[in-house]
């Protein structure tokens, strides 16, 4: 990801990011029910100008009942873009715990430009939009690397509610009012990733604590980065007031969007605490699968006690039983079980200042030679390597809260998962889709690692797995698991198998014509169609897919301007009559490392004769992230 700090911008720099499908008003009128949906493709970019712009020319055919099929072109509409003032302050601007805005050490707004998941929700008669923004750099060059010296790289994040009104006629929507939404009860905000939209119409967030996830080995880089993630929250949110807690972030996030505005959040410890990605509420209300993103992570599933609250419930922790290593890997799935847990419970420890020290033993072979017989495992879980570790006595239940993933491998579940991104739910056939953005690190055989459940070949643009889900089904202890959407086989369908290639003319270095670093993902029941989003460090420009789980076709619909990742996926099968797909994009410009000089050359040069540039040089295209939507089409 890019370093940047953004200041003031031109509020008149135009980037339509949002794919929408032109609607005439006597399509709405039609008789007869939509019964299918296909799109015609868009090709991949070629032209300088086609690569810097996010744009499609493909139209969504709608076959009716009847027989008969309609054309839909596809278009780009704009909510807002990250320096638009909607509200009070710029859409991405970022906040202390006593709400005040944040400037850096130049005195310039921090502005995000990182929007990510967008829920959109209809609360009474009203619609609102929940946005996250998800990381912020600064970047200090020349005489201002002497200004941060001591100073913080990545910024406390925020989520903003955007209230959104519908002409019901055309299905345009519009931002008419925006909020930052308070997150001061909860200890902040750290690094929110993607998200979904639970059976009872709230907004589910996450938080990618890369940088808090606390490593208690001092003096190596992840402690470092760690402790730069606590300075940033204790000095710039809690303005040094408050030292912040490492276990205070890491967890799933609802909000809850109230008919008049206002918000209630809820950090959902009971569900664990790891870099997540995302949470997916399955239709029994209960049963919630969880995407941890980095380096050795696990697939999770919580069984929740009661429909519609997450407060309390049980942990698990798939273990892969590898069957293939062919075509992405197939295998069976067990779960391991972590333990059942309730927010206050965790409340209280977290009120307790418990630490990782004080859930483990920590020790090393030099330490420890006899470490086998003394009750240590010796695990990879997460981004700190090879651990020697051993849980103490009476902590099982704050290590279900805190350190999950530490848990899991202790109990012989798999975390060799790499770059685990969104999940998305097909109810009818029970199929859940799992992100995995990445096939390497922990997926490659392993031979002299803890544990080597997973032996992949390797495969830089990765995969989209299928994971079949059934009920009656037991753990690995043999005791039934209350669920009746528990993952039992995963595998690759062949069309969302990426495909790497030497690098081309343009820099890419995966197959163009087919999906590559899926990152976000969402099935749209009505259409039968997952539409995948990609965040490649392979492909000049990303795309935005969609895959028909019936005619097995899968067609580019959405080409990205280059450099930009494909964010806040969400699907709106009838909202009114029409139907929508929210559609963002972030740091726009950063140019895949494959990408030859010359063509970085050309596209720069190109960017700033469309976009311009602010005073300090820095390229306006590279600054720019809208939010927007895929709308137009008659609701199905």
């Amino acid at each position: 990801m890019r370093f940047s700090s953004v200041a003031s911008l031109a509020a008149s720099t135009a980037l339509g990011l949002v794919l929408s499908f032109a609607v005439q008003a006597p399509a709405l009128a039609q008789p007869a029910k939509a019964v299918s949906v296909e799109f015609t493709p868009t090709p991949a970019p070629s032209s300088d100008a086609d690569m810097l712009r996010t744009h499609t020319s493909s139209k969504a055919i709608v076959t009716y009942a009847d027989g008969s099929k309609k054309e839909f072109p596809l278009a780009y509409h704009t909510l807002f873009k990250n320096t638009d003032k909607v509200g009070k302050h710029e859409a991405g601007r970022l906040f202390d715990v006593e709400g005040q805005p944040l400037n850096d050490l130049n005195g310039d707004p921090v502005i995000a430009e990182t929007p990510d998941a967008n829920s959109l929700l209809k609360v009474g008669d009203k619609l609102f939009l929940v946005t996250h923004w998800e990381y912020d750099w600064l970047l200090a060059t020349g005489e201002d690397i002497e200004k941060v010296k001591g100073w913080h790289a990545r910024m406390p994040m925020s989520m903003t509610l955007t209230e959104v009104s519908q002409d019901k006629a055309t299905g345009a929507l519009k931002a008419t009012g925006q909020k930052p939404i308070d997150f001061s009860k909860v200890g902040g905000l750290w690094i929110p990733c993607f998200g979904s939209q639970t059976p009872w119409n709230t907004h589910l967030g996450s938080e990618e604590d890369y940088d808090l996830y606390f490593l208690p080995a001092s003096g190596d880089k992840l402690h470092k980065r760690t402790s730069d993630g606590l300075k940033a929250m204790s000095d710039v949110y809690f303005k040094g007031k408050k030292r912040a807690n490492p276990y205070d972030y890491g967890y799933l996030t609802e909000v809850k969007v109230n008919a008049d505005g206002s918000t209630k959040v809820t950090k959902h410890y009971a569900m664990g605490r790891a870099t997540w990605e995302m949470g997916k509420v399955m239709p029994d209300g209960r049963t919630v699968y969880k995407g941890d993103d980095g380096d050795h992570v696990f697939l999770t599933m919580f069984v929740a006690d009661k429909a519609g609250d997450l407060s309390s419930g049980t942990n698990y922790a798939a273990r892969w039983i590898q069957e293939s290593a062919d075509k992405g890997g197939s295998a069976k799935l067990q779960w391991v079980k972590l333990g059942h847990a309730t927010h206050a419970e965790a409340l209280a420890l977290l009120k307790k200042g418990v630490t990782a020290d004080d859930i483990f033993d920590f020790t090393t072979e030099a330490k420890t030679p006899d470490w086998q017989t003394q009750g240590f495992s010796q695990i990879m879980a997460g981004h700190g390597g090879v651990e020697i570790l051993r849980l103490k006595k009476g902590m099982e239940k704050a290590a279900v809260f805190f350190e999950p993933r530490r848990l899991a491998a202790m109990k012989g579940a798999t975390t060799e998962f790499n770059k685990m991104e969104g999940i998305a739910l097909n109810a009818k056939d029970r199929k859940l889709y799992v992100a995995m953005s990445y096939i390497d690190k922990g997926m490659l055989a392993e031979p002299n690692a803890p544990a080597d459940h997973i032996q992949m070949p390797k495969l830089n643009a990765g995969a989209t797995y299928e994971v079949t889900m059934t009920g009656r089904q037991k753990d690995a202890h043999g005791q039934s698991i209350d669920s009746a959407y528990v993952g039992t086989f995963m595998s690759v369908p062949e069309a969302l198998l990426g495909e790497d290639i030497k690098a081309d003319a343009l820099g890419n270095i995966a197959n163009p014509d087919k999906i590559a670093n899926t990152d976000n993902v969402f099935f749209s029941e009505k259409m039968r169609t997952l539409f995948v989003g990609e965040d490649s460090g392979t492909h000049v420009n990303n795309f935005v897919w969609a895959y028909n789980v019936d005619t097995k076709k899968l067609t580019r619909i959405l080409s990205s301007a280059s450099g930009a990742e494909n964010t806040g996926l969400q699907v709106i099968d009838n909202l009114s009559g029409h139907a929508y797909i929210m559609s963002n994009n972030q740091h726009l410009g950063e140019w895949i490392k494959s990408m030859p000089k010359e063509v970085k050359d050309r596209l720069s040069a190109k960017a700033k004769e469309l976009h311009g540039a602010n005073a300090k040089g820095a390229l306006t295209y590279q600054q720019m992230a809208p939010v927007g939507y895929i709308g137009g089409m008659p609701g199905l």
